[in-house]
């Protein structure tokens, strides 16, 4: 059967470890590395995260612009502005004679590339403390 043995100083006398230093699998201290892989692990979820949410709104504009949303509506006025503020330098790289088409091509292109960015900084950031 598995059991947990505390932590012990060089003499055999058991050490007091705070609960937030403790690992939660052997009861026994976490080493600086295991915590910085663990903040990192968290970095690249949230670099993840905010990279989904701009490609969800830049594709968002994409559709409402292609479905010929009301451009009235307050909802599509703001994700139409997010998304075209989020594009930036991407809004323009192509043009086709359709203008749909080139908003759908450029701005299609900057989310990708955000997800891009996001990947490989995501990739980084968990090889750093392997």
């Amino acid at each position: 059967m598995f059991t947990v043995t505390p932590a012990t100083d060089p003499d055999g006398q058991p050490v007091a470890v705070s609960p937030e230093h403790r690992d939660d699998m052997t009861g026994r201290r976490r080493s600086v590395g295991d915590t910085a892989r663990t903040g990192l692990s968290l970095l690249a979820h949230v670099v993840d995260i905010v990279a989904g949410v701009i490609a969800l709104i830049i594709i968002a504009g994409i559709l409402l612009i292609l479905l010929k949303a009301n451009p009235a509506n307050s909802i599509v006025q703001d994700l139409h502005t997010w998304a075209h503020s989020l594009v930036g330098p991407f809004d323009g790289i192509f043009t086709f004679r359709n203008a749909h088409t080139a908003i759908a091509v450029n701005w299609g292109i900057a989310a990708g590339f955000y997800l891009l960015v996001a990947a490989l900084v995501t990739r980084l950031i968990s090889h750093t403390y392997r």
